[in-house]
């Protein structure tokens, strides 16, 4: 049976890990490691860190902008009203609600109406009515506390949606300042180990290639 010896199983993940954060800190001595190597040890640890960094950031970022927004949607919902208006003129099928949009056309478009609020008083407008509404018809609108037309509130899914958009972005802005950093870093490492390497060369070579014992000799 043979016994050739077994390759020998890389380190586990946590243990590479474990083992660059101690090169990085200088608990790891190495009798080849170069104080570059540490160096570039300890900038992919610093961008580590700032990544984990940048993601608590941009979570709690994004926690935020949902309690403001959700906070804000929870008072429009309580401030602003539904009523029914009703629709006084034909539909402006040539006015911007029915531009061409998404594949296909708009099914709103502009129209003027009329409804009551608060306390029964009289507002006429234009408001966003389908394209099929006739006149006579009524349409759902968002009044403001003084019966002005308003935007609809958010929902709890579109604040969901935007606080989500604002961390990925946050996220990406500072994932790309990390990298860009660490590019950098590691490129004048780079140049640094070069230079290192080129001026030991020019004080080792003239020993190993035997030139300074002829400079000697002459």
């Amino acid at each position: 049976m043979s016994s050739s010896p077994r390759p020998a199983r890389p380190a586990s993940l946590p243990r590479r890990i474990g083992r660059q954060l101690r090169r990085a800190l200088g608990g790891r001595r190495e009798p080849l490691a170069r104080s570059v190597d540490r160096s570039r040890a300890r900038a992919w640890t610093v961008a580590a860190l700032g990544l984990l960094l940048s993601l608590a950031l941009a979570t709690a970022g994004a926690l935020a902008s949902y309690r403001s927004a959700a906070s804000q949607a929870s008072a429009d919902h309580g401030r602003f009203h539904q009523v029914d208006a009703v629709v006084l003129g034909p539909p402006q099928h040539g006015s911007s609600g029915g531009r061409f949009a998404g594949g296909g056309y708009d099914s709103r478009v502009e129209a003027e109406a009329g409804w009551t609020y608060p306390d029964g008083q009289p507002h006429t407008g234009t408001v966003q009515a389908p394209r099929t509404a006739a006149v006579g018809s009524t349409v759902r609108i968002w009044v403001d506390p003084g019966g002005a037309v308003a935007a609809p509130p958010l929902d709890r899914a579109a604040v969901a949606v935007s606080a989500a958009c604002i961390g990925a972005g946050t996220l990406l802005a500072l994932v790309a300042l990390v990298v860009v950093g660490l590019r950098l870093r590691l490129r004048a490492l780079e140049r640094r180990s070069d230079e290192s390497w080129t001026r030991s060369w020019a004080r080792l070579e003239p020993l190993w290639s035997g030139r300074a014992g002829h400079r000697q000799d002459d």
